[in-house]
């Protein structure tokens, strides 16, 4: 998906439904972007943002080893646990609010597998495209505990050489990446809402920003319509510049024509607690 600045917000409504993907059996999996068989060349990529999966993989199943390169990849833990390893020597098992960094460069291969025995994973897997080309492979593991987003943002991903980013495989802070996006997560109770500003573009001169903002399908997976009753299913509304989008799970917004310093409010509009998730990426 293509983007530009423009003199005001303009916001893009992205519907659960709408979503590229497909029931597997062993994957069901939802496509924000093009991936696989689903091609839409509306939604090709938004600024570094290349792919947004949102993966349940069925227990003793996954992804064989495979190979990447020139992308940046991470996988955010929702519910159950992954199983990852790699090329680099990178061994180990994630849980909820576990996030891993792959940072592809030159070339590695990995796998990714559910190895419980009972309980489905539920994880979303993202791809970023990096601002530089040939970087050597670079593994990063971080967590964040459920307490670190209630009712607040998690910066959970941001490029490297920013403030409180620390480029090493395992530390505190946000998880590195060498692409101009920042990730942010939040559990949001019945009533609250929390706020963002956008913050400084990572290359190049002038103010002008991008966001999307995806509520988590955490009630169960639904290829339908997300419903919007705020009982059964988590609802939120969200808010910027005289704009607002309401999301059921599942449900997405692409905002464009905004800048540096605006601010993003997100309100949970229903009965249950609303996982979020926020990218704030160059223009």
């Amino acid at each position: 998906m293509s983007s530009s600045a423009t003199s005001s917000p303009v916001f893009k409504f992205r519907p659960s439904e709408d979503r590229g993907g497909s029931n597997h059996g062993w994957l069901k999996t939802f496509h924000t972007f093009s991936f696989a068989d689903y091609y839409d060349p509306a939604f090709e990529n938004f600024g570094a943002l290349r792919v947004i999966n949102e993966d349940r993989v069925a227990p003793s199943t996954g992804f064989p080893t495979h190979p990447h390169r020139e992308a940046e990849i991470f996988s955010y833990i929702i519910s159950g646990e992954l199983a990852h390893k790699d090329s680099m020597g990178n061994v180990e098992t994630m849980v909820r609010g576990d996030i891993q960094m792959t940072s592809g460069g030159t070339g590695i291969r990995h796998s990714e597998y559910n190895d419980h025995k009972s309980q489905e994973v539920h994880f979303l897997q993202i791809w970023a495209l990096p601002n530089e080309r040939g970087l050597k492979p670079r593994y990063y593991a971080r967590h964040f505990a459920d307490s670190d987003k209630e009712d607040k943002w998690a910066h959970i991903v941001a490029p490297v050489g920013t403030e409180g980013v620390i480029d090493e495989r395992d530390a505190k802070g946000p998880t590195p990446i060498h692409a101009a996006l920042n990730f942010y997560g939040t559990l949001l109770s019945p009533g609250k809402s929390v706020e963002h500003t956008l913050v400084p573009r990572l290359r190049g001169d002038g103010t002008s920003k991008i966001a999307y903002v995806q509520l988590v399908q955490t009630s169960g997976y639904n290829p339908r319509k997300a419903p919007k009753d705020g009982k059964g299913a988590a609802l939120v509304t969200v808010k910027l510049g005289g704009q607002e989008a309401t999301l059921g799970e599942g449900d997405g917004v692409f905002i464009t024509g905004v800048n540096t310093g605006d601010e993003l409010t997100v309100v949970n509009a229903g009965e249950k607690r609303a996982e979020v998730v926020l990218f704030e990426m160059d223009a």
